[in-house]
């Protein structure tokens, strides 16, 4: 536990230091790989995923060298390195047709909160002076214990709200609150607030429909974070369609609306940069200098050139205790210009890439096979 307490304290100095505007504290690969060792020595899973791809961690010096697990090995095995029942909080992934849901155990939430809380101001809340009222499409903390997305919601609410109570406007059932936000948006206007309005891509796509060509004009300075995938169960809408239709139902500049990339299985989280910057493009995402995304080879699981598409690696220092390593299912591409940070195409079609099932049968202990 002592050693998981000072890695924590270790990731938290970044949080701290960019936050103070200050450099980081130490070099990124140094904690990167302290932690790898940490969690080959504490997590079976991966001790053997690394045995397998022949890396001895007790020798890495670069976050390059140490293997990514999968996303979907939360579904089949605790990636942890602490016992059961120590957990904090667990938070686990949406429900599927295939009924798995992975879980990512958290034995200090603070460092996860922490993080969440530094980035998602200096991408949403920094030009505000002031707490401001805060709408969530999505169910409460109470209602929804074990979403990542809800708590992270519910942690900025606290954070950049007004409110002690804070407003979540969608039940588990699916249904939109709209007298209550059409209230809430009625009290920001009439004292001049901004609203910051946070949801999942499906929730503001059932408001705009529900809305059909009526609107709630939100208040000038108000902006808007959404989150998720853009593919729901009935249908998909193309994020350029989704963004227009909200920016017609809010009377708000596309700019922002603001789109937010995470995942259970990480503690991190990545934004466009289209609210602060009026240079970036949409589709683009910012880095916090505790995270890195890196295209790989789906097969090879190399890293691809810059302007190459590939599945998204990425190194997440806030995972203390579960995965320093992640390997997804998403397709992203870094531009030749490393301020732009890096675009997420979107998730890869059909079977998970090869090198993820090769990883998951690694860290099963099973033998794998190449086939085609």
């Amino acid at each position: 536990m002592d050693r998981s307490n000072e890695l924590h304290a270790r990731a938290r100095a970044f949080v701290s230091a960019f936050e103070a505007g200050a450099p980081s504290p130490e070099p990124f690969d140094a904690l990167a790989c302290d932690i790898a060792r940490f969690q080959g020595a504490h997590i079976e899973g991966f001790a053997r995923l690394s045995a397998a791809r022949g890396v001895d961690l007790e020798r890495v010096t670069s976050a390059s060298q140490i293997p990514a697990v999968p996303t979907d090995a939360f579904k089949v095995t605790r990636v942890a390195a602490f016992e059961e029942g120590r957990a904090e909080i667990t938070f686990k992934t949406s429900g599927t047709t295939a009924g798995a849901r992975g879980a990512h155990e958290m034995r200090d939430v603070s460092t996860y909160d922490a993080a969440a809380i530094a980035f998602g101001r200096r991408w949403l809340a920094r030009d505000l002076d002031r707490s401001v009222p805060v709408v969530v499409l999505g169910p409460s903390p109470s209602e929804a214990p074990d979403s990542s997305l809800v708590h992270m919601c519910a942690s900025f609410a606290e954070a950049f709200g007004a409110d002690a109570a804070p407003s979540y406007l969608v039940t588990l059932d699916g249904i939109i609150d709209l007298a209550t936000f059409d209230e809430r948006v009625a009290v920001a206007l009439a004292k001049g607030e901004p609203m910051l309005v946070l949801g999942t891509s499906f929730a503001f796509v059932h408001l705009v429909d529900a809305l059909g060509k009526a609107s709630f004009a939100l208040p000038p300075g108000s902006r808007v974070m959404q989150t998720g995938g853009y593919k729901g169960r009935s249908r998909e809408v193309p994020p350029d369609v989704l963004r227009s239709d909200l920016s017609r139902a809010f009377g708000l500049d596309q700019r922002r609306i603001v789109a937010e990339y995470g995942m259970t299985e990480l503690s991190s989280q990545f934004y466009e940069r289209t609210l602060f910057d009026e240079d970036a493009s949409f589709g683009w995402y910012a880095e916090p200098p505790w995270a890195r995304v890196v295209p790989v080879d789906p097969v090879t699981l190399e890293p691809v050139a810059d302007g190459e598409m590939g599945v998204a690696r990425i190194v997440d220092l806030m995972n203390v205790d579960s995965a320093v390593v992640v390997l997804t299912q998403d397709q992203v591409r870094r531009s030749t210009n490393a301020s732009e940070g890096f675009e997420l195409i979107g998730r890869a079609p059909g079977a998970p890439p090869r090198g993820c099932s090769i990883a998951m049968d690694e860290i099963l202990g099973r033998r794998a096979t190449i086939t085609g």
